[in-house]
C-alpha cells in the first residue's frame, strides 16, 4: 500500500491508500523539529488501533509547504518503512501539467497537487477552494493547466489575529452564529461569531464571483479542506466538496510515476 503525506502549515496528514481508496487516515500538528522516530512510534500506534501494519507500506509520497519539515519525512521512509520516498514536483515526479503562471517554481506543491486531482475528477474550467492555513482559490482551465489564484488569510489566522490585537475580545469557537440569521449581533461573542463566519462566507462568495466573471466561461467551484464541509452548509458557491483531494492528488502522481519507472 501506499503512504502518503500532506505536509502543512499546521497539520501533518499521513493517509494509507489502497490504489485510491483510502484505508485510514491520521493528522498530527506540524513541527519541523519532530524526528522520524516520533513519526514512527505515533504511526505505529495509529495503525495498529486501526488494524494495519507497517510492513503493508511498500511506497511513500510525501507533498510539502513546509521545507524544514520534508527531512525527518525521508528519513522516516527508509528507517521505517524501508523505501526512498518520492517527492511531489521533485524529479522523477514531475507535475505534468502546464503552470501558466509567471513564477512556477514558487507554487505550493499542495495546489499543484489538487489542480491534478481536480482536473482528473471534474471536467471543464474549475475553481478550487483549499481551506486550509490560508485560504486558497486555484483557476484551472478544461486542459488541466494551473493559470493561477489567490492567497487569503485562513478563517483561524483571521480569528487569531483579531484576539491578539483587541485584548478585551474573547476566543470564540469557529462556528456558524446562532439564531435565526440575524446579522446584527446582541452582544461581543454573537458580534465576533457574525463578523468571523458571515464576513469569511462573503468573502468567498466575493471572490468567486469575481472569478468566474475574469474565466469568461462557465467554471465548476470545487472545495476541499477541513472547513468546507462547514460553510458548505451556509453557502451554494461550492458545486462540489471533495475532503480528500490532496491525498487524492498524491495517489494519482505516484501511480503516473509507478507506471512511467
Amino acid at each position: 500500500m501506499l503512504l502518503a503525506i500532506d505536509a502543512g502549515n499546521t497539520n501533518v496528514v499521513f493517509a494509507l491508500m489502497d490504489g485510491d481508496t483510502v484505508q485510514g487516515r491520521w493528522r498530527i500538528a506540524t513541527d519541523p523539529r519532530r524526528t522520524a522516530d516520533e513519526y514512527a512510534v505515533w504511526l505505529n500506534q495509529l495503525f495498529q488501533l486501526s488494524g494495519h501494519d507497517r510492513v503493508q507500506v511498500t511506497a511513500v509520497i510525501i507533498a510539502t509547504v513546509v521545507p524544514r519539515a520534508l527531512h525527518n519525512l525521508q528519513v522516516l521512509s527508509t528507517k521505517y518503512f524501508g523505501t526512498e520516498a518520492l517527492v511531489a514536483g521533485r524529479a522523477p515526479v514531475e507535475w505534468g501539467i502546464a503552470l501558466d503562471v509567471d513564477e512556477p517554481g514558487q507554487l505550493g506543491a499542495d495546489r499543484a497537487v489538487n489542480t491534478i486531482a481536480v482536473h482528473a475528477l471534474h471536467p471543464g474550467d474549475l475553481i478550487t477552494i483549499d481551506f486550509g492555513t490560508a485560504t486558497t482559490f486555484d483557476v484551472s482551465d478544461y486542459s488541466g493547466a494551473y493559470k493561477g489564484g489567490i492567497i487569503a488569510p485562513g478563517i483561524n489566522l483571521s480569528l487569531d489575529a483579531l484576539v491578539t490585537a483587541a485584548a478585551k475580545l474573547p476566543r470564540i469557537a469557529i462556528e456558524a452564529p446562532q439564531g435565526a440569521g440575524s446579522v446584527i449581533g446582541r452582544n461581543t461573542a454573537d458580534q465576533m461569531h457574525i463578523g468571523i463566519f458571515w464576513g469569511y462566507v462573503a468573502m468567498i462568495e466575493g471572490l468567486v464571483a469575481r472569478l468566474k466573471a475574469e474565466i469568461g466561461r462557465p467554471a465548476k467551484v470545487i472545495a476541499t479542506g477541513g472547513l468546507a464541509t462547514l460553510f458548505q452548509e451556509h453557502t451554494d458557491v461550492f458545486d462540489v466538496v471533495e475532503p480528500d483531494l490532496t491525498i487524492q492528488g498524491l495517489a494519482m502522481l505516484y501511480a503516473r510515476t509507478h507506471i512511467q519507472r
